[in-house]
């Protein structure tokens, strides 16, 4: 899978009117292996699921990707939006970018883009940026909607795969209403991260690709770049291994593989981190398929290297689980 985009991105929301269909298949079981209430989603759901459903009275649909692809066809009912309603960045080059916004700001963006409590919500994504719609579905589940996000698996390449129709055309606005709104709390800080370093039960897991954790690439900017390395002991799971060459999530069999290769336990908390926090919502949504309980360390490397210089950095292709001796990370 071609490495997903870290820009600023664009969303843009399908809300669609009712009308009669006849009943689809049945979404597939939770991560937990319970069937999904009439009130739930799984986690991934099929374009087949999607074009049956597409008309259903509560459904949202959000397509993720930069504004020249919402102009050349989303799916019908999409309207535009900004990115900036489910995320916030410092204004200068000394913060943090792409980070959780406050409470208060978090329901307004979502209530902007037509999604109330009752709403089932299916996040699509454009050109390969898988990451970005995952960060979306994250960032869902920190609202508390996790339960009723999916992510449409194979993207706007699957739906347009499968025979499905697009359109240009943009509907009115339709703003949703949130009750009851609180923050999940699914994400970290450094702090956290370096509890969970020690921690038995915890996997602190590298996202990045694999040149970045063991130091031979760097990241940041070009005025502050950072650390080469990765965090001590953090283990290590590029974030485009969990999905495939078609941008679906692997099967259940091959994540659970490469998640122990990795050196991830059966029933560890695994807090992610990559870059600035978007490449880590896909590997941590692989994880949460398989059952585990995930965290975001949401400044990821960008906080770690440039605000936490006493915090450990190592280079290499080697990490240590806690608790375990040191062994070479499988590259998938």
């Amino acid at each position: 899978m071609p490495n997903a985009r870290i820009a600023v991105l664009v969303l843009a929301i399908v809300l669609v009117p009712t009308a009669g269909r006849a009943a689809p298949p049945a979404p597939t079981a939770r991560p937990d292996g319970a069937a999904p209430t009439s009130a739930e989603l799984a986690l991934t759901v099929s374009p087949a699921w999607l074009a049956a459903h597409l008309r259903d009275p509560d459904l949202v649909v959000l397509h993720i990707g930069p504004p020249e692809s919402y102009g050349k066809g989303h799916i019908a009912g999409a309207r535009q939006v900004a990115f900036a309603d489910l995320a916030v960045s410092a204004p200068d080059p000394s913060g943090l970018s792409l980070e959780l916004p406050p409470a208060d700001q978090l329901r307004q963006g979502l209530e902007r883009l037509g999604i109330s409590n009752r709403s089932k919500i299916v996040v699509y994504f454009t050109d390969d940026l898988v990451s970005a719609a995952t960060r979306v579905v994250w960032t869902l589940d920190v609202a508390g909607l996790g339960a009723r996000t999916a992510l449409l698996d194979g993207g706007l390449v699957a739906w347009v795969g499968d025979g499905h129709p697009v359109t240009a055309v943009v509907p009115p606005a339709r703003p949703g209403k949130l009750t009851g709104f609180a923050i999940r709390p699914i994400t970290v800080d450094a702090a956290a991260v370096v509890a969970g370093l020690s921690k038995p039960g915890v996997a602190v897991v590298d996202a990045r690709n694999p040149e970045f954790y063991d130091g031979s690439k760097t990241g940041g900017m070009a005025d502050h770049r950072h650390k080469p390395g990765h965090i001590a002991g953090a283990l290590s799971l590029p974030f485009d291994s969990v999905f495939d060459d078609h941008n679906k999530l692997r099967s259940p069999d091959e994540l659970r593989a490469r998640f122990a290769s990795a050196g991830v336990a059966p029933g560890d908390t695994v807090i992610g981190y990559c870059h600035i926090g978007q490449q880590a919502t896909a590997m941590l949504f692989a994880a949460r398929s398989l059952g585990y309980n995930v965290r975001l360390y949401d400044g990821s490397f960008e906080d770690w290297s440039r605000f936490h210089p006493g915090y450990p950095v190592a280079t290499g292709a080697t990490a240590k689980p806690a608790g375990a001796p040191a062994k070479p990370r499988s590259t998938p």
